[in-house]
């Protein structure tokens, strides 16, 4: 039952939307009015229903009062969710030629004539009939139109908030901000204020997200969150905050490669809780060098999530077929999460969202983000791409899982330069080239960076052929690596050779 405890304190009442409440800092508070804003098409409906949904779902009676909707499109917004709103009794005010049977339970009037005390004596009325503990009053726009003046406007507003209140209801009102200059004088009226929003890229899906202005008594997060409409209702992802998952925990104990040149280069394999950059030019082997780890983790029967922006599955398939690896029966078991996005239909939170669920829900302890290069152009802005890898990155260290990133330098060969500058994030750097020895193209690889331990400041060359991956010794014979265009001054006969029933 709705109401506050015998210290005063509003209980809390569930939004009805998963991580929403946590948001909230529990829900919305009881028998307090909230008002949620957004121009039209930001998910206002959608999000009200949902909140109404939930306390009929709980045996709750639940109003929903219009002003602007019909009951038909109410009901054909909850048909395409999948929703039955049997359980949530409809007001509605609209034109009388919009409803053709006159035995119909609802009183219909025309809005545009009606006088705003009388608009207001009949929602009084109806709430009183129902006796409803969740309301939601669509919308304000046509009070506001009404009133006609702002200061009739502001005594009717703080009228129906004394009213939701007397009647222990707890309340959400919806404003389509159509008087954008009327924001703040509302604001101080209600005690808390949602903002949905929806913005559009240059290229690419509209991206749609939600604001706390304010929430009275309670400790919310701010900033912008994420969310998706889509069948079913609203998926929010929250915004990560790395702090909260501090646990103090160490794992020290390092992941190898299956490869002992490999983990020798990098002193004894990758840190639990660490984070690893990949980083060289298109074509180099980041992406196998990844799968290498993530093979070695699943032969540990360890469970790995694989997010690919740049590969098909199919490829991604075909390709790691051809070095040795099939991936088909550790997708089939879940120890395998192999997750195929397009930059520009995925939101900075959705890609948060998904990661964060397959770690806390799927225990995944190895993940790769393959690669970068693509996901930052689904990003408006560099700083806004740093700061998400910064939240996420720390997030996977506390977790204790081991993240390998690949991102691709501009060029094949020659000076090269990265269109973001991840390795001030990243625990461990490794720089993948191209060199010439012998009339051919050749591979080295070496570690720039490790803060966890030692490792080798030698470079090795390296191989992909049909039996995975090839580390060789380490080369001493090297110059400009770092430049970019490596030469190797040593004697080519202790360079790796083609396999012996394979080449590369």
């Amino acid at each position: 039952m709705n109401g506050s405890d015998r210290s005063g304190k509003s209980k809390n009442i569930s939004t009805g939307i998963d991580g929403f409440d946590g948001i909230l800092d529990g829900g919305y508070a009881s028998n307090r009015v909230h008002l949620v804003e957004g121009q039209p098409g930001t998910g206002k409906t959608t999000l009200a229903l949902q909140f109404l949904m939930q306390g009929a779902a709980a045996g709750e009676r639940c109003l929903y009062i219009t002003l602007s909707e019909s009951k038909d499109e109410l009901e054909q917004v909850a048909e395409t969710h999948g929703w039955d709103l049997g359980g949530v009794d409809i007001f509605e005010l609209v034109p009388a030629e919009l409803s053709l049977d006159p035995q119909q339970r609802q009183t219909v009037v025309y809005a545009s004539d009606l006088e705003l005390g009388e608009t207001t004596r009949m929602t009084f009325d109806e709430v009183k009939r129902v006796a409803p503990s969740r309301v939601v009053f669509d919308s304000l726009s046509e009070i506001r139109l009404l009133a006609q003046n702002p200061l009739r406007y502001r005594r009717q507003v703080i009228g129906l908030k004394h009213f939701f209140a007397q009647q222990r209801c707890t309340t959400l009102f919806l404003d389509d901000l159509t008087e954008e200059a009327d924001d703040q004088n509302l604001h101080s009226l209600v005690h808390g204020v949602v903002r949905l929003e929806h913005y559009a890229l240059q290229y690419g899906a509209e991206r749609r997200r939600l604001r706390i202005f304010k929430m009275r008594g309670r400790s919310f997060r701010g900033g912008y969150h994420d969310f998706l409409i889509r069948k079913g209702g609203i998926a929010l992802f929250p915004r990560l905050v790395a702090a909260e998952h501090a646990d103090g925990t160490k794992i020290t104990e390092p992941i190898l490669s299956g490869i002992p040149e490999l983990d020798q280069l990098l002193g004894g394999g990758l840190d639990r809780g660490t984070n690893t950059l990949l980083i060289g030019p298109s074509g180099s082997g980041k992406s196998s060098l990844a799968m290498q780890f993530v093979t070695a983790a699943l032969d540990r029967g360890e469970r790995a999530l694989f997010v690919t922006f740049d590969e098909t599955k199919s490829i991604l398939h075909k390709r790691a077929s051809g070095m040795g690896w099939h991936l088909e029966a550790p997708i089939a078991s879940g120890h395998l999460i192999l997750e195929q996005v397009d930059p520009a239909e995925l939101s900075p939170g959705e890609l948060t969202g998904m990661v964060r669920r397959r770690v806390e829900v799927d225990d995944v302890r190895i993940v790769v983000l393959d690669s970068l290069s693509g996901y930052q152009n689904a990003i408006p802005a560099e700083q806004f791409m740093l700061l998400l890898m910064h939240e996420m990155l720390t997030y996977l260290n506390h977790r204790g899982v081991v993240t390998i990133l690949t991102l691709a330098q501009h060029g094949l060969v020659g000076p090269m330069q990265s269109s973001v500058d991840l390795t001030y994030l990243s625990d461990t750097v490794l720089l993948l080239r191209f060199f010439e020895a012998a009339g051919k193209i050749r591979r080295a690889i070496s570690v720039l960076k490790k803060r966890t331990g030692r490792h080798e400041d030698e470079i090795r060359e390296y191989r992909l052929d049909n039996h995975g991956i090839r580390v060789g010794p380490p080369l001493s014979e090297f110059q400009g690596v770092l430049s970019g265009t490596p030469t190797y001054t040593g004697q080519h006969g202790v360079l790796l050779g083609a396999a012996a029933n394979g080449s590369a």
